[in-house]
């Protein structure tokens, strides 16, 4: 019960003030919308006052306000710097890849996964098996059954053909 009268004693005492409130929320925003806006907001937080003894209702009131004008302020400079036209601050770095840059590495991989899917069977595995696996040429040509010359004439083929197809000079 005790709770209920705090609450009508406090929208009381918002009502009589009302006016004071709106000018000192003027003075503190300069706009008379945004002035009514943070009053509408001072009463939604005074209708959720729980426990706390209050000694001095207006007073309690109007640093309620002043307190949602500050954050209000803090917001709004917050924002306009969100939206300048200043060059970004140079210590803020992203280093991950920009979506043309993902779109541009997709690409190349695809026409890359096509290349290779065009080169004879051979050619294709001793590519895979130097680049992927990190096999020697010997060892390549143990598994492939050929000399490592052969290997070696392999891989130019597949790099060759790889790079003609891919196109990758034309950026």
């Amino acid at each position: 019960m005790a709770e209920r009268g705090k609450r009508a004693r406090l929208a009381g005492s918002f009502q009589r003030h009302y006016q004071d409130l709106l000018r000192f929320l003027f003075h503190r925003t300069g706009d008379m919308n945004d002035a009514a806006d943070l009053a509408q907001d001072t009463w939604v937080r005074l209708s959720r006052v729980q426990d706390q003894a209050i000694e001095n209702d207006r007073a309690y009131i109007f640093r309620v306000a002043g307190n949602l004008a500050l954050d209000a302020h803090r917001r709004s400079v917050r924002r306009a710097g969100w939206f300048s036209d200043e060059e970004p601050d140079k210590g803020i770095v992203d280093h991950a890849p920009s979506q043309e840059r993902l779109a541009i590495d997709r690409d190349h991989l695809t026409r890359l996964d096509a290349a290779l899917l065009e080169l004879p069977v051979k050619a294709r595995l001793a590519l895979m098996m130097l680049r992927v696996d990190g096999l020697s040429y010997a060892e390549i040509a143990a598994r492939l059954g050929v000399s490592e010359s052969m290997v070696g004439k392999y891989i130019m083929q597949a790099v060759r053909h790889c790079r003609d197809r891919a196109e990758w000079g034309d950026e």
